[in-house]
């Protein structure tokens, strides 16, 4: 199953045999008060710099969200997507759940970017997998729907199924899929890790879908997060995850994810384990 995405110059392919895909999340205001206030402002110079940063750091595909208040998502994403390419050749993540805003974010975006998100409700599939096919966009799709989180792994792997099956209705095909298994803080819900890494194992060996998830997103409103994250991550990816949305310039992220990646199989020799090593010493 390979997944192929495009950016304004660069190629990406994921896929379950292939090394770990970093989606890189900081083109996100939620919780980031400076880049909220640049983006109300039209400031571009900071959206430019958290992008090239990311690259530099590691991210192979960049996820850009303009949800904040006061901002008019129609107009502000496309824009966003166009400042974005200027500086980065990598393909672009399009994040928002206004599906007009999504449009107009499409028709001026290069190559074959990633769609943030559907859902599987009825309301969202019928809205976003048209959109994938008419851009020949990749979609990525969270294991819930009408229901809500089910706290099984066999019911979110039931969305999980339904949603692959919905887009193959609408022409697309598997690989057009990211399916993210959705992550909940272990902070209020124990056995919230314990569910999304079943869920993640039952999709990768009973579909061989490509996956996604926010991994930082098991640790809210615990101390030592990095900690969490990057134990979770190295599990999940261990369960299949292939593709995560992460923090490139977290605490040890980058390592985290070669050890896991090498631990898996998927860097003979530790060639990209031991360069990683390498670089970080130089600094």
């Amino acid at each position: 199953m390979i997944t192929i995405l495009q950016g304004k110059t660069q190629t990406v392919e994921i896929s379950p045999d292939r090394p770990t895909v970093i989606i890189g999340e900081r083109l996100n205001p939620t919780g980031r008060s400076r880049l909220a206030e640049a983006l109300r402002k039209g400031d571009w110079d900071l959206i430019r710099q958290e992008a090239t940063s990311q690259v530099e750091q590691g991210a192979a595909l960049i996820d850009i969200n303009v949800g904040v208040a006061g901002v008019d998502e129609v107009a502000m994403l496309p824009q966003a997507v166009k400042v974005v390419s200027e500086v980065v050749g990598v393909p672009l993540c399009l994040d928002s759940p206004n599906p007009q805003a999504l449009e107009a974010a499409l028709k001026v975006c290069p190559g074959r970017p990633l769609i943030n998100s559907t859902t599987g409700e009825e309301k969202s599939l019928t809205v976003i997998l048209p959109l994938a096919k008419k851009f020949g966009a990749v979609v990525i799709a969270l294991c819930h729907d009408e229901e809500g989180i089910a706290n099984d792994p066999e019911k979110r792997f039931k969305v999980a199924e339904k949603i692959v099956r919905r887009a193959k209705d609408y022409g697309l095909h598997e690989a057009d899929i990211l399916i993210d298994p959705l992550v909940l803080t272990v902070g209020a819900e124990a056995q919230a890790g314990v569910v999304s890494l079943s869920t993640t194992s039952l999709i990768a060996e009973r579909l061989g879908l490509n996956l996604t998830m926010g991994a930082s997103n098991v640790s809210f409103g615990l101390p030592n997060r990095y900690l969490i994250n990057n134990t979770f991550l190295a599990m999940a990816i261990w369960c299949g995850v292939n593709a995560p949305i992460v923090n490139p310039a977290a605490k040890e992220i980058v390592e985290t994810i070669l050890a896991a990646d090498l631990l898996r199989g998927k860097d003979p020799y530790a060639v990209r384990y031991i360069r990683q090593c390498r670089k970080s010493q130089q600094k």
